[in-house]
This record gives C-alpha cells, structure tokens and sequence, in this order.
C-alpha cells in the first residue's frame, strides 16, 4: 500500500487494511482534523457539511480502539433520523465485512418502527457499538435492555437536527445514564444557540474543528435566478425539465403539505416523482428509499429538514420550488449537488418576498445566473435587482394613481371597480407624461 496521510495516525494495521479497500486516498479536511482528536480521547465539536467525509472520521477511531474481547457497548452513535442511522449502520457493516471480522466485531441497529422486544432479545449478547435514533436507545436503557454506562464514547451526529426536531431532552437522558467523562463527540452542520447550553452542561474545553467547506467548489455548481412571475411552480418544472434532463433532482419546497401538492401535480403532468417529508409513516419512508435507490425516481420533492437526515447520492440538481427563508438553508440545499468532484446546478424560483435572502446569499459570496424560458429555450432575464427596482416604481406609481382618484360620498354598487378603472387611467396618464419628459 503506497504512503498516505492515514498512515501517520498510528492506526492498527486492520484499519489501514480497511481504509485501502475503502479506496480513500488522502483523509479529508474533516478528517485530518477529526481523527488524531478523537484517537487522542478529546471530546470535541465537528462543524461541517454532509458529504465531507465526516462518518468515517468518527468510525474510523473508533474501530481502531474497539476491544474485541471486551462484550459490553462500548461505543454509541445517534443520529436524528431512521433513514441515517440505517445509512451509518451500512458503513459499519460493510468496515466489519472488509476486515473479516464479523464475529468479533459486533454492531446493532435500534430504531423506532422496529419490534422492540425482538431488539432487547439481540441485546442479550451485548454489541460493542451501537447506532441508533435518541428514542428507541433511551427506551431500551430505561427498560434495562441495554447498559450504556461501560460506553467509552457517544457520537451526536446532525446534532441541529435533533434541536430542530426536539431529540435532545432523549440524549440529555441518555447521557446522565453514561459515566461522567465519556468522550462526546458531536457533528453539525451548523450551531444553533438552543445547542450552546447543552454541549456547556456536558463538554469542558472540548476541541472545536471547523471545515470551511459550506458547500461544493463555486467553480463546480452553477446557481441559477428564475423569476415565478404569475406562472404555476408545476408549470415551470415540466418547461425545464426536457432542458436540464436531470439524473436526479431533488426539489425543496417550506412545507409538507406543499410538497404532497406538488409531487401530485409533477406526476400528473407524466415526471416521475417521489416525495420525502416529516408526515410519512416509517413504510412509506422505506418505499421511497427503497425506490429511489432502484432509480425509479427522476425527481424528488422535499422538506428540509426530511432530506437533511438522509444521504441522496446523484443528484445532479437542486431546484428550490420556494425560496427557503433562512440563507442557510440555502446553503444545506445546494450542497446537496457538486458532490464528489462532479459538476451541479442549482435552480431557485423567486418572488419579491425572496429578494432579502437573495441580498444575503449575493453579500455571502455566492454569485447567481439570472436566466428565464421563453418558447422551449433558456433566455438571458433582467437581473433580480434590475426586477425588484421596477417593481419598485411599479408600485409607486400605483400608490400616487390611487391618491388621485375621486372618492365617491356615497357607495354605489360597483364603485369598486369604477376605482379601479380610474386608477388605471390616471396611472397610464403619469406614464405617458413620465416618458415624454424623458424624451
């Protein structure tokens, strides 16, 4: 095996052996920083996107510190998703089978929407490491299934998830369960003020490791403006769709229910589309996984913060049907493409409501394409400030037409419209003037 980084780790030969059959080069930045911490003891906060090699940098230390011999869990990881502990569980297994140590070293999957006695019975024989979701893990401890307290360590993964989804009282329980100074190790995509009192509560001096990697390389995803204008969003995504042609397409929208809407509306006009949100139950979640990986799906509706919590390989682009309110979360999205060194786009449409997030976004760094349809082909569209500065005038001359029409003294029916009429014509009337003292 040539010379690389992962060698200056002191790792044990069968993780080496496990890294050079995983075909990992070089460690990642998250790596680099991560696993000579983590190997080292240190509890420590990990802030970094999905895709940046973050799942190995916490397995791979804590393989190389497993003890084979010892038949107590040793190692917990949570996760705020059935969907990604499911995923992590995966590469675990699959690090177990590559170095051939299926009966030595042991792992269990504890979810919700899983028969729970059927656990606490494989539970007998306890496993060395654990990944699961805060709720069933809690459950099985309180019923004395499962002891956590010989655990070494505990990895929180997508820790703002689990504030977001309010899973944190569930790890707070679990680890007043655990022994004082377990290592703790959390990842996040982001620190959210309501994560600040818990990591102070349980982590002193803990190393903090931040990967500025908010995203894909500029140079590799293209981030395009389309102005929605009266169209339908439905409407809109079938016009693009014989343009891009995409391999997958993962399309946000803010709510659950407008993705149901949507999704219907996709499949109605013949794309294949599946939908993923917070209000599916664990089966249909499953189906749509299950579906999605067989490649049935061109397009995939979302929420946030569903998708956050599981890893979508291929996409090939992100439209945001709605504008999402937060920049960040923009930023979540769009990292959902450009992964691996492949090229992405990332298309967004706008109103005037999203002009602020927009502002933002620009002031951040990130640099938009302003393009639109017209006749079946892309066409070069007036820049969103060019829009929201007309827009502007527009309105103006509204307000200054409705301060000049007549007030009728007494409400005749159909005065509403007549106000109208009025507005109309003393508005086409400022124009004309406007243009001609131009000329």
């Amino acid at each position: 095996m040539s010379k690389n980084r992962f060698q200056s780790y002191a790792l044990k030969p069968d993780i080496l052996d496990i890294i050079h059959k995983l075909k990992f080069k070089e460690p990642t930045p998250i790596q680099q920083r991560v696993i000579p911490a983590a190997l080292r003891g240190e509890s420590l906060i990990g802030q970094s996107h999905t895709g940046s090699g973050k799942t190995h940098s916490y397995l791979i230390p804590i393989f190389n510190d497993l003890e084979s011999s010892k038949e107590e869990i040793q190692y917990v990881i949570t996760t705020p998703t059935r969907e990604l502990a499911v995923q992590i569980y995966d590469e675990v297994r699959k690090m177990i089978q590559l170095a051939d140590k299926e009966n030595e070293w042991r792992a269990k999957l504890v979810i919700g929407g899983t028969d729970k006695q059927k656990i606490a019975e494989k539970l007998k024989r306890p496993p060395q490491m654990i990944v699961g979701t805060p709720g069933r893990i809690l459950d099985l401890v309180k019923d004395e299934a499962m002891d956590v307290f010989t655990a070494r360590a505990l990895v929180m993964d997508e820790a703002d998830l689990m504030i977001d989804l309010d899973l944190i009282q569930e790890v707070d329980q679990i680890l007043l369960r655990m022994k004082p100074d377990i290592q703790l190790m959390v990842f996040s995509a982001t620190i959210p003020e309501k994560l600040k009192p818990f990591l102070k509560k349980y982590m002193e001096n803990p190393s903090y490791i931040s990967i500025d990697d908010q995203g894909p390389a500029p140079e590799k995803l293209e981030h395009r403006l389309i102005p929605l204008r009266h169209r339908r969003v439905s409407d809109l995504i079938e016009e693009i769709s014989g343009l891009i042609n995409p391999y997958l397409a993962l399309i946000f929208v803010n709510k659950k229910d407008h993705a149901d809407e949507l999704a219907e509306q996709l499949m109605e006009q013949g794309l294949e589309t599946g939908v993923i949100h917070g209000g599916l139950s664990p089966r249909e979640r499953k189906r749509i996984l299950k579906e999605l990986k067989n490649l049935r799906y061109q397009y995939i509706v979302a929420t946030d913060l569903a998708a956050r919590g599981i890893d979508i390989p291929g996409v090939s682009h992100v439209i945001n049907a709605e504008m999402p309110k937060d920049p960040e979360f923009y930023i979540h999205r769009a990292g959902r493409t450009a992964r691996a060194g492949l090229e992405g786009t990332t298309i967004s449409f706008y109103t005037d409501e999203d002009i602020p997030v927009i502002q933002k976004l620009e002031k951040s760094g990130i640099t938009f394409t302003n393009i639109d349809i017209k006749d079946g082909e892309w066409v070069q569209a007036k820049a969103w400030n060019q829009r929201n500065t007309r827009q502007k005038k527009e309105n103006e001359l509204d307000e200054k037409a409705w301060n000049m029409v007549k007030k009728p003294k007494k409400v005749k029916p159909g005065y509403k419209k007549k106000m109208k009429r009025q507005a109309e014509n003393i508005k086409k009337k400022l124009k004309h003037n406007k243009n001609r003292r131009k000329k």
